[in-house]
């Protein structure tokens, strides 16, 4: 099985990463996928990211988020925080990353990429060479063609996990 499809990292929520110990080690920029790693589906800023994003701005982080989504929901989602954002990524292409990176004027060395899906948002980060931060989705609820993605990408995250098992062992 392919590494590329494999996260640098795994979490069960954004919410539970300690984003502080991330930003000791040198990392300053951060690049969100938006829907179900922040957010349920469609969903605008709720409490706990707000909350969130206020502690990453006092932390000193810059923030991006990249999206296959189009723009007015990127836009809108990004208005309320006011971070930079990448609408339209083609991810698990590198260009959005890439764009992400140029926007916030870090580099691959000191960016963290966090999302839900493997074959969009992990493949996406590997391809750009930054670590990934594979996170479970936040709303059972989505759309058809996720629902699929998810049961291929079932078997890989399996794997993956049990391959970290097996090396922390």
């Amino acid at each position: 099985m392919g590494q590329f499809l494999f996260p640098t990292e795994y979490y069960d929520s954004t919410y539970s990463i300690d984003f502080q110990k991330y930003y000791d080690m040198g990392y300053r920029g951060l690049i969100f996928d938006i829907d179900n790693t922040l957010v349920p589906h469609n969903a605008m800023h709720d409490d706990r990211s707000r909350k969130l994003f206020k502690e990453l701005r006092e932390i000193g982080f810059k923030v991006c988020f990249v999206s296959n989504n189009k723009e007015p929901r990127v836009k809108k989602f990004n208005d309320e925080i006011n971070c930079c954002y990448v609408y339209k990524a083609g991810k698990p292409k590198p260009d959005g990353f890439i764009k992400a990176m140029k926007k916030m004027k870090t580099n691959q060395g000191n960016t963290l990429f966090i999302g839900d899906q493997i074959f969009t948002d992990i493949w996406g980060a590997n391809n750009a060479r930054i670590h990934s931060i594979l996170v479970n989705k936040i709303d059972k609820k989505e759309e058809f063609q996720i629902v699929l993605k998810r049961y291929l990408e079932f078997p890989i995250k399996k794997l993956y996990l049990l391959r970290h098992k097996m090396q922390t062992n």
